[in-house]
């Protein structure tokens, strides 16, 4: 498959301006549409404020709709994303995770850009100029770049990113982020299903999960691994479908879409089956939007 290519099924990783994403939660459904995609996920950091939006939007167009979150957690200094689906968003001790990461984010986004104005004249408010849906977003590194590039510094959102705000850039500073076992456990409680985004995204850590990380998240009520993402190589999606087969958990599968301008993930580009998508719902607790 390449990557201008769709196949039958459900893309659930997909992010709105809600965070990191360039689209409005309508934008997403009308993209899923023009793929002819059999359903859609939003996944925004941490949050669940364009649910709302995209299930108008689900119902005015006619897309099945799977609510989730991208939540960024910690196994032994190696950074994990995990994906929350069909949780419910009354429970305190989600709501209590989430607000804590968003403070945590803030206080890094602040500090980056504080190391960021030794050699650039960029602000705090020229971050928050960028964000498009006030203090419900979720404020991250592709808002700095923005900034940077609405500036004038850079061309393209990847280029601030490579030469100023990447892992190994002189500006970068770490995130602080809860346990993935924490939010294994603080998803359960919400009645929601958790997979591992990118298990083996080389591109993103040092190191990846180890067969053993992700055995010790299974024990502890992991449901499933995104196994088809472009950040996957071909060798580790035959070891994550080996590891999800012998661990009884889902292989997903997501494209990561941001939006035309937000990165070059095209949505459809990798895809969750039918049958996964009704084994999710199953656990979940809350349905679709169909």
């Amino acid at each position: 498959m390449t990557a201008n290519e769709s196949i039958p099924g459900w893309d659930l990783h997909c992010h709105t301006a809600y965070s990191d994403g360039t689209e409005t939660p309508e934008g997403l459904i009308l993209e899923a549409k023009r793929r002819g995609l059999h359903g859609v996920g939003i996944a925004d950091h941490d949050t669940w404020a364009g649910w709302d939006e995209a299930v108008a939007a689900s119902r005015e167009h006619g897309v099945p709709l799977m609510r989730g979150t991208e939540i960024t957690a910690d196994v032994d200094g190696i950074c994990v994303h995990m994906l929350g689906f069909l949780y419910s968003p009354e429970d305190e001790v989600l709501r209590d995770l989430f607000e804590t990461t968003r403070t945590n984010r803030v206080r890094r986004m602040k500090k980056m850009v504080e190391n960021l104005s030794v050699d650039f004249p960029i602000t705090w408010d020229d971050v928050v100029h960028q964000v498009k849906e006030g203090e419900r977003t979720t404020i991250g590194r592709p808002h700095i770049a923005d900034a940077m590039v609405a500036m004038g510094f850079f061309a393209t959102r990847s280029e601030a990113f490579a030469k100023t705000i990447n892992k190994n850039g002189p500006y970068y500073v770490p995130i602080v982020s809860p346990s993935a076992k924490t939010v294994v456990e603080a998803v359960k409680h919400a009645g929601g299903v958790s997979v591992i985004a990118h298990p083996a995204a080389t591109s993103r850590n040092k190191h990846i999960l180890s067969d053993q990380n992700i055995a010790d998240l299974a024990a502890a009520g992991l449901d499933g691994l995104e196994v088809f993402h472009r950040d996957n190589s071909p060798e580790q999606q035959q070891r994550l479908l080996g590891l999800a087969a012998d661990l009884h958990l889902l292989a997903t599968g997501g494209s990561d879409w941001h939006g035309a301008s937000g990165k070059p993930n095209i949505m459809g580009e990798n895809v969750t089956s039918d049958e996964v998508v009704a084994q999710i719902v199953d656990r979940g607790a809350i349905g679709l939007i169909d």
